[in-house]
């Protein structure tokens, strides 16, 4: 006789707000990956699916249990070395601006997700990258909420003027619009970039041809993030805080944070 089959999600369950991300998590551990391995591949396959709320440009930050404990990485970046508050005056801003390049710090994203799975992924980091290059590459159809989102960001940001917001409008609205639900788009730049990210392990993105291309667009735009301020990136492990609640143990990362 057969044994009986294991309860859906016994052996594993991811989520996220994007269904092809969760299916692209899925396949990974099915392919034997950890749940490091999922967590990467997932958030690497969002800054393709859902760009409104997610860009390989971002930080990230990860609560991991393993070996008996929690684990905490903060991959978030500092300000350029360029950033001051002097620096801030003198330009003729009395607060921080929201857009431009004020606000830019080191994205930490790339550099958390090599480093969440140097420790607790199985596969190869390449591999765990391809569902999202895929993604990119061959496109996928654009969801309703995500539609609503893009067309809220095409509104706010196509009042914005400056050379530092023209490649916003080249791949995020290209025809000067932005995509409609049920629309196929493609990415063939962002799979590209992913590429370049998998195969160095993220180093391309702080000291390669990636970090070359940042510094280029930041001097030719006005912006202060150089490529010494990339190559000195390197995300933190932290010991996680605590705290109960009745019968409940919480735990989060300590600042900064979300």
């Amino acid at each position: 006789m057969d044994k009986p089959s294991s309860p859906p999600g016994s052996q594993g369950a991811c989520a996220t707000s994007h269904p092809l991300a969760v299916h692209a998590g899925l396949d990974l551990l099915k392919q034997g990956g950890s749940a490091a391995d999922a967590a990467v591949g997932m958030a690497a396959a969002l800054t393709v699916v859902e760009p409104t709320s997610n860009g390989i440009g971002g930080d990230a930050f990860a609560l991991v249990w393993a070996e008996g404990s929690f684990h905490g990485l903060n991959g978030s970046g500092r300000a350029p070395g360029g950033t001051s508050l002097e620096s801030l005056r003198k330009s003729g801003e009395k607060t921080m601006p929201h857009h431009g390049w004020w606000p830019v710090t080191v994205p930490g994203a790339p550099a958390a997700w090599q480093d969440l799975h140097a420790r607790f992924g199985r596969l190869d980091f390449a591999r765990v990258l391809e569902p999202a290059i895929q993604l990119a590459q061959r496109g996928y159809t654009v969801t309703p909420v995500v539609a609503r989102y893009w067309d809220l960001g095409f509104e706010k940001f196509a009042g914005l003027k400056g050379p530092e917001f023209s490649e916003w409008t080249r791949v995020f609205a290209s025809g000067n619009a932005p995509p409609r639900s049920g629309e196929h788009v493609t990415f063939p730049d962002h799979a590209r970039t992913l590429g370049r990210i998998a195969v160095s392990k993220a180093r391309d993105f702080y000291e390669g041809d990636l970090a070359k291309a940042i510094d280029g667009f930041a001097r030719e735009t006005g912006g202060m993030l150089r490529g010494e301020d990339l190559a000195a990136h390197q995300s933190d492990w932290v010991t996680p805080l605590s705290a109960r609640y009745r019968d409940v143990e919480l735990w989060e990362l300590p600042p900064n944070g979300q």
